[in-house]
C-alpha cells in the first residue's frame, strides 16, 4: 500500500467535456477541435453514399451562448446536444430514431405490416 497518495484526490472537478454538435458524442475541451473536422469528413462520406432523396444538408455548428462576458457552457452543450439529435432520421414505421446511414440496416427487420416494438417510454 505504499504506492498510495495519502489525503484527498487532486483533481476537485471533473474535466470540462464538450458535445460534438454532428455525432452526439462528448468530447474534453481541447479534444473537440481536433475531432469536429475528423467527424465531418466521416459524414460527408456516408452522407455521400446514401440516395439523394434520403441525403440530408451539411450540419450547422450552433452559436457559442454567452451570459455577458463569460460563455455559457451548459448552455452551449444543450445546444450542441440538440443540434445533434436533429441529423437523426425517424423511422416512418416504429418512430424510432436513427443516423441516416443506418435506417436501412434497421429496415431490414422493421416494416409496415411487422414495425419494431417501442424501446422504453410509453
Amino acid at each position: 500500500m505504499s504506492n498510495f497518495t495519502p489525503g484527498p484526490p487532486k483533481a476537485k472537478k471533473p474535466a470540462p467535456t464538450v458535445y460534438c454538435f454532428i455525432c452526439g458524442r462528448q468530447f474534453g475541451s481541447k479534444s473537440i477541435e481536433i475531432h469536429i473536422p475528423q467527424c465531418l469528413k466521416k459524414w460527408h462520406i456516408e452522407n455521400n453514399k446514401l440516395p439523394k432523396s434520403q441525403r440530408r444538408p451539411e450540419p450547422v455548428k450552433p452559436e457559442i451562448i454567452k451570459t455577458g462576458e463569460t460563455i455559457d457552457v451548459e448552455a452551449t452543450n444543450e445546444a450542441m446536444w440538440q443540434s445533434s439529435q436533429a441529423n437523426l432520421v425517424k423511422c416512418e414505421w416504429c418512430g424510432r430514431s436513427f443516423g441516416p446511414d443506418r435506417l436501412a440496416v434497421h429496415h431490414r427487420s422493421c416494416t409496415k405490416e411487422n414495425p419494431a416494438k417501442r424501446v422504453g417510454g410509453k
